[in-house]
């Protein structure tokens, strides 16, 4: 038996990791500008979360969510105090997909609608419900068309109370920065009217934060930089550093219910201690500032080749940035890697994505400046 192949590979193995460094199983050393996918938030390999992790997984990895778990209750606390949402609730859960799976059920259950309406471009998972709000028809199954949605521009305010005048709109989810998208940013006065709509129709407001919260874009959240509150907010990818966890902050107006969710693997042990880590690391070390410190020195520096180089835009919020170039950059992503030792990502076929661990330090923004300059001024 082989693996499914789901993406084409590039041809190079990656073995161990130490902060923004990766290695392959050569020795060669590269510079992480991506994390897996915006996933490792506070480095590889960073000697307190092994410390955590390790002395969890010698006591316990896993146990039923049948009995009490204190980690959930300390790590719940913690989020809530560092994220300033100590009044809502945490479900913990496994990815970024199951994460919006539970948001849209969630808010059905509550309002008893089915429609959803979402963005243009947008990227929420890929599994069901996931995957339907998804501005992707090619990789939407036919089973997967079980509810009606709705896809409005962003930015566009009209559109957007257009679609939730009826007030049959179950659920209105949107990124706080998109990433697959290509790095759009909502406006303020957009968010807020979303807010604003959301609230008069009796609609629940998702903010997905899978790939833009936990202090990436310079705040907890992205929401946060709008003024904005939301129904309910999902998180993964930097919750805990590589280990498989996903969340959903839930407000007060939700009242429980017993078995109306539930998980088998959610909030084990092992996850818990290592999120709980990602809290303890990212206040002692103030992630979520210098993220929005080499967040801004990296656009600042990016923004001065606009114009050049096929660069028509530089965009992006803290330690989320994307470089839009006039032509297809996957042979400028494969030379970053091989020639310059650089990991950093794409979104579609003409952005340059870039999500470094938020323990990035202004050396390795400039050692990334370097080689990404070597490559673009080479004739």
């Amino acid at each position: 038996m082989e693996p499914f192949k789901v993406f084409p590979l590039y041809d190079v193995n990656i073995v161990r990791g130490n902060a923004t460094r990766i290695y392959d199983d050569q020795g060669k050393e590269y510079l992480d500008l991506y994390g897996g996918h915006a996933v490792i938030s506070v480095g590889h390999t960073h000697p307190y979360f092994v410390q955590k992790v390790t002395e969890q997984l010698n006591k316990m990895g896993f146990y039923s969510n049948s009995v009490i778990n204190k980690l959930q209750l300390e790590l719940a606390d913690k989020l809530g105090k560092m994220s300033g949402y100590e009044d809502y609730s945490l479900f913990l859960i496994n990815s970024g997909a199951e994460a919006n799976e539970n948001a849209l059920k969630l808010a059905s259950f509550h309002n008893g609608r089915r429609k959803v309406v979402a963005i243009s471009h947008s990227f929420h998972g890929r599994t069901t419900g996931a995957v339907r709000v998804t501005d992707n028809p090619k990789i939407i199954a036919p089973i997967n068309e079980a509810f009606p949605v709705e896809y409005v521009p962003m930015n566009d305010i009209d559109a957007m109370k257009k679609a939730l005048a009826a007030k049959d709109v179950c659920a209105f989810i949107i990124e706080g920065v998109q990433g697959v998208g290509g790095i759009r940013i909502p406006t303020k006065e957009y968010f807020q009217a979303v807010r604003e709509e959301c609230t008069k129709t009796g609609t629940i407001l998702i903010a997905d934060e899978i790939q833009s919260g936990y202090g990436r874009t310079g705040k907890f959240f992205a929401h946060q930089h709008f003024d904005v509150k939301p129904d309910l907010i999902t998180v993964a990818k930097g919750i805990a550093n590589g280990i498989p966890m996903g969340g959903l902050l839930i407000s007060p107006m939700f009242e429980p219910v017993f078995g109306q969710l539930g998980t088998t693997f959610g909030g084990n042990q092992l996850a818990c201690s290592g999120a709980i880590a990602v809290l303890d690391i990212m206040k002692a070390e103030k992630l979520v500032e210098n993220a929005a410190k080499i967040g801004d020195y990296l656009m600042d520096k990016l923004n001065l080749l606009k114009g050049q180089y096929g660069i028509i835009d530089v965009r992006g919020m803290g330690l989320m940035i994307g470089i839009e170039f006039d032509k297809p950059i996957a042979e400028l992503r494969k030379r970053l890697i091989f020639e310059q030792k650089t990991f950093t990502g794409a979104s579609g076929q003409t952005v340059l994505r870039l999500l470094p661990p938020l323990c990035i330090t202004k050396s390795d923004a400039d050692l990334f400046l370097t080689r990404f300059n070597t490559l673009l001024s080479e004739k």
